[in-house]
């Protein structure tokens, strides 16, 4: 017999607190086209009865905490949107430009909080794990905010801003310099009327590993890119396994959230 999942869309991430601790005003829909549903108690229902709880997160969450998506109208740095820069394409043929986009992106996060979903999914997360039940973060966001607020078990589908990988060795590490090199202090200002700073290939984020020094690039998943095999195979697991998914700032409709929608009852 087919294991059914509930799905459960809670559509503004500061009521994430709410959905799980207490209080009302939530306004949930069970289902993908499901009619939205303020039925709190039978909402708790659901979350006390599962064991195995996984929680998939997008901009949404983030943009309550003033991160910028770069989607719908409005959605440009400077005249590109995400998509324009977000490509192998585009980094070969302007790594300069690209970098001043995560330089920007980079400089941003960093003087941002997470906010009250994000610290609800910790917080409900360890409480769950003295009850010996598991909670599981799957996040498109790149931003780190799920970890700042204090959980554990993340899964990062699209990568994380603050790591590198070396575009010759392959090398990955963590990088939380700012700015993360000289030539980029003062760079990438979002207004349209900005000048791109043209800054040459060898002035830009150098791999030092092992005396490497090969070009740097954001350790993301970009657009025409694969997820990472490691990363995908641990989502089935979770997502094999779960038995209540939480959708907190996305519509699951477009990918990668689109392609675990029949995993979902």
């Amino acid at each position: 017999m087919q294991r059914v999942v509930r799905r459960v869309f809670v559509q503004s991430s500061s009521l994430f607190r709410t959905v799980v601790g207490g209080g009302r005003g939530v306004n949930m829909a069970e289902g993908q086209r499901a009619r939205p549903s303020s039925d709190l108690a039978a909402f708790r229902e659901l979350f006390a009865a599962a064991r195995n709880i996984v929680v998939l997160s997008g901009a949404g969450i983030s943009a309550e905490s003033g991160v910028p998506t770069f989607r719908g109208a409005g959605g440009f740095w400077r005249t590109w949107q995400a998509q324009d820069l977000a490509t192998p394409e585009a980094f070969r043929a302007n790594p300069s430009l690209v970098w001043e986009f995560y330089h920007y992106r980079r400089e941003v996060m960093l003087t941002k909080l997470p906010n009250a979903g994000h610290m609800a999914i910790a917080e409900c997360e360890q409480r769950l794990a003295k009850q010996g039940r598991s909670l599981v973060v799957i996040t498109q966001n790149i931003d780190e905010l799920h970890k700042r607020a204090g959980s554990k078990n993340i899964i990062e589908l699209h990568g994380c801003l603050f790591n590198t990988r070396c575009t010759r060795c392959g090398h990955v590490e963590e990088n939380r310099k700012s700015p993360i090199v000289l030539s980029l202090a003062g760079k990438g200002a979002p207004d349209p009327d900005a000048q791109d700073a043209r800054i040459p290939e060898e002035d830009l984020p150098r791999c030092d590993h092992g005396g490497c020094g090969g070009l740097l690039r954001p350790h993301v998943v970009w657009f025409g890119e694969s997820l990472d095999p490691d990363v995908l195979s641990r989502t089935d697991r979770e997502l094999d396994k779960c038995d209540l998914c939480l959708v907190v700032g996305t519509s699951s409709v477009v990918y990668p959230a689109a392609m675990y929608a029949p995993m979902w009852g």
